[in-house]
């Protein structure tokens, strides 16, 4: 893997880095090389975290030489075959009530795209988007890439209480608010979709590299639990 660094990230943890950038192959060779670590180093590292062209590796200081698991890393990452993941993995649908009172900022965002409101919610469903990363909150999917029209700027004073499931747009991404927060992000629709759910089995709905769809519903439809 061309242009590795790794670095220390305080005592217990190292930080592997590509070239910064944001696209599908630098993001899938974070996973893979993740899923490396996991696999080979399961037993002595306490956690690895995948970001959008990083990737952060913790462990135990006082169990683990540090020295020796960046050979492990650089060992793992210098395999050059290509990353296996596969495109026919399902697409995590999404339903959302566009505009109103669930997407207050759904007409400014159709006035910076030069669209009708309508035209806007058909470019942001009409697109696969990626999961780059999950965090800020836990669960929150960072999304991309919108269509350039809709990359609208975030908003310059965030708004104090941003509610769960809220559907909104900054620059190029899109994402899902998991619970009540702030955030200026700018919001267009809402889904009954929970990212993060501590009841559940598998509390994180989305993880790096899944697919996801967004679809428009009616209110009515939103009301009832869809």
């Amino acid at each position: 893997m061309a242009e590795l660094r790794i670095a220390p990230a305080g005592d217990g943890a190292l930080l592997v880095e590509l070239p910064a950038r944001i696209d599908p192959e630098t993001s899938r060779r974070v996973i893979a090389l993740g899923q490396a670590v996991r696999d080979r180093c399961a037993a002595t590292v306490r956690d690895v975290v995948v970001g959008y062209c990083s990737l952060t590796v913790y462990f135990d200081p006082l169990a683990m030489d540090a020295a020796w698991l960046e050979s492990e890393i650089r060992s793992l990452a210098a395999d050059d075959s290509p990353p296996a993941e596969s495109d026919a993995n399902a697409v995590i649908a999404v339903p959302v009530c566009y505009g109103g009172e669930y997407g207050p900022d759904l007409d400014a965002v159709a006035e910076f795209a030069h669209a009708t409101p309508q035209d806007t919610i058909a470019l942001h469903t009409d697109a696969t988007y990626r999961v780059y990363v999950v965090g800020f909150v836990p669960g929150f999917p960072y999304m991309a890439a919108v269509h350039p029209r809709l990359a609208v700027p975030r908003h310059a004073n965030p708004r104090v209480r941003v509610p769960a499931g809220s559907v909104a747009i900054a620059a190029g991404q899109t994402g899902i608010y998991p619970s009540e927060t702030p955030g200026g992000w700018q919001i267009i629709g809402r889904t009954r979709v929970k990212p993060y759910d501590a009841s559940r089995p598998e509390p994180f709905l989305f993880r790096p590299g899944d697919r996801v769809r967004f679809h428009a519903i009616d209110r009515a439809e939103f009301e009832r639990g869809a």
